[in-house]
């Protein structure tokens, strides 16, 4: 039996917390300084983090690697199911050539690369975010942006900072739901504080999102649409997170959002178009020197041209062919998506039907070996195998519905499905890498010791914790998982400083929103959607300090609701 201790090294909290970091700081040093391929630095940290818990938290050897063995199979299944899946559904449209129809749909609504920016990015993939999360959304858009012509850089990052403000509602609220579970908070309390703190970051992404894609000229030319983009999105998530339901706050924000994007692009249309879009093509960024992959997983798609097109497409004409039908159709892979997450998602029997599936797999080896810092045996050793409620099953019976509505024969959809696990092949290895580093890190207790020493900084903490939700996604990918992690932690230092263990609780969940886009997982996802397969810490440098920033008004903000704004909370 393994138990691990909070300050394993001479007894110290802030040298054991410093030992604790170094797997994260290798990682992050390996992707920010040294440009490493993130599955070389996913497995450099990953053997750091092996070494750390042996060596400095006394784990046996056994476990260490049990645990890095279990978090590399959570990664691949249901992480990386996710991801294959979504890219598949994608690639058929390819294939089937209606992509390109779906091109010419979006530009009906604005033939703006920015206004597309924040319709696909924010409206279409915050809606994404709410059905299926881990990465999907992610995915889809960075290759839809890509066929918009959208370099691969830009449109990387653009979907990154994008998938922020949905992240803590995402996938039917599972990250509050989970806090709430673990905490005895309910889930309702907790997301009505969230839905008072992401609002806040929801309202400036869409600016965000306008100045990377067109700098200070792009916010200053379309500033209106964006800010309508941000307040339709914050007001419906705060309405829906403290009025109407905490599980469909995504959904109805994001289709709001949409709407009032659609209806005001009727009355007003941004300046600088043209331009903008001609800067698409020539991003001057470093993907041309950096080596790796040329472009997005390929199909078979109109005139030999798969994924991107030409950013000089004369978009009049492009217009001028396009029906309600053929758009409707192209919508048809998205809209059976809705369908498919909506009915097992939102319908109590069908979601209980899949949950019931599920098969609970005790680690061999490792499952009953493990103590929590409480001494309670571990649960997190028990590996769930979700084959049929996973979203990616659900996204591969999307795909089969839209083979079958697009008659997309059998040998063309297998040999769509073949290219992408060829072109994922590295994301498998990094995404299986950084689960493996977050499994190591939780059983052996490194990052209860990072908790514990933010935690013990007294009246500070309130500034401080969204930090540890922040961390907590960096690491694992996923807000989940960072509530997992630290939603007991925050609620336990809370009532001990006195301060209010909801309101710490949402900031971990909040926290964790501005943290997915640094993670290493999400950026093998997004870097291979769009190509750029080995050029992650390309990425990383683009959002991190956009992460930072992020991350530093949300400590502000909560901070500022556990004493002078509190009245917000009431």
């Amino acid at each position: 039996m393994y138990q691990p201790v909070l300050a394993p090294l001479a007894e110290s909290l802030p040298l054991s917390a410093l030992a604790a970091l170094l797997p994260l700081l290798t990682i992050f040093f390996m992707l920010g300084v040294l440009r490493t391929k993130a599955h070389w630095a996913a497995l450099a940290s990953v053997a750091v983090a092996i070494a750390v818990a042996v060596a400095g938290y006394d784990m046996p050897a056994g476990l260490a690697l049990l645990s890095a063995s279990q978090g590399a199979v959570f990664g691949l299944f249901p992480i990386m199911w996710i991801v294959f899946a979504a890219i598949w559904v994608y690639q058929l449209t390819v294939a089937s050539g209606r992509f390109e129809d779906l091109r010419k749909a979006f530009q009906l609504i604005s033939d703006d690369p920015r206004v597309q920016a924040i319709i696909i990015a924010f409206c279409f993939g915050g809606l994404l975010e709410a059905l299926a999360g881990f990465g999907a959304p992610v995915a889809i858009t960075g290759v839809m942006l890509m066929a918009l012509g959208f370099g691969p850089l830009r449109a990387a990052t653009t979907v990154l900072v994008a998938n922020t403000a949905p992240v803590a509602f995402g996938a039917i609220a599972i990250p509050i739901i989970t806090a709430g579970t673990l905490t005895k908070i309910p889930y309702e309390e907790i997301g009505a504080y969230v839905g008072r703190q992401t609002p806040v970051l929801a309202l400036f992404v869409p600016l965000l999102l306008v100045f990377l894609v067109d700098g200070r000229r792009g916010v200053r030319q379309t500033w209106p649409v964006a800010l309508v983009a941000g307040g339709a999105f914050a007001a419906a998530q705060f309405a829906s997170a403290n009025f109407i339901s905490v599980e469909l706050t995504d959904i109805i924000a994001s289709l709001v959002a949409l709407t009032a994007v659609v209806l005001f692009l009727r009355v007003w249309q941004p300046s600088g178009g043209a331009e903008a879009f001609a800067k698409l093509g020539t991003e001057g960024d470093e993907t041309s020197t950096a080596g790796g992959s040329a472009g997005p997983v390929r199909g078979s798609g109109p005139g030999g041209r798969v994924g991107t097109l030409d950013p000089r497409t004369d978009i009049e004409a492009t217009r001028e062919d396009i029906t309600a039908g053929r758009v409707a159709m192209a919508l048809v892979p998205y809209l059976i998506i809705i369908a498919v997450f909506s009915v097992a998602k939102l319908w109590e029997p069908a979601k209980l039907f899949l949950a019931g599936q599920d098969t609970k797999i005790e680690w061999p080896g490792l499952h009953g070996h493990v103590l929590t810092v409480t001494g309670k045996v571990s649960t997190a050793t028990v590996y769930t195998f979700p084959w049929l409620s996973s979203p990616g099953t659900m996204l591969l019976v999307a795909g089969i519905l839209v083979a079958l509505i697009y008659r997309i024969s059998p040998a063309v959809a297998a040999r769509e499905l073949v290219a992408v696990a060829v072109k994922l092949r590295w994301a498998f290895l990094t995404v299986a890498s950084v689960l493996a580093l977050a499994y190591v890190m939780n059983l052996s207790g490194q990052t209860i010791t990072v908790g514990a020493w933010i935690a013990g900084t007294g009246a500070a903490f309130a500034f401080l914790a969204p930090i540890l939700g922040w961390l907590g996604t960096a690491v694992t990918g996923s807000d989940t998982s960072a509530n997992a992690l630290f939603a007991t932690m925050q609620q336990a230092a809370a009532t001990k400083i006195g301060l209010d263990p909801t309101l710490m609780v949402a900031a971990n969940t909040s926290g964790g929103v501005v943290g997915k886009m640094i993670s290493p997982q999400n950026l093998t996802i997004a870097a291979t959607a769009v190509g750029l397969v080995g050029k992650e810490h390309l990425l990383f440098r683009k959002v991190f300090r956009w992460s930072l920033l992020m991350l530093l008004g949300l400590c502000l903000l909560v901070y500022l609701q556990s004493n002078v704004l509190a009245w917000t909370l009431s």
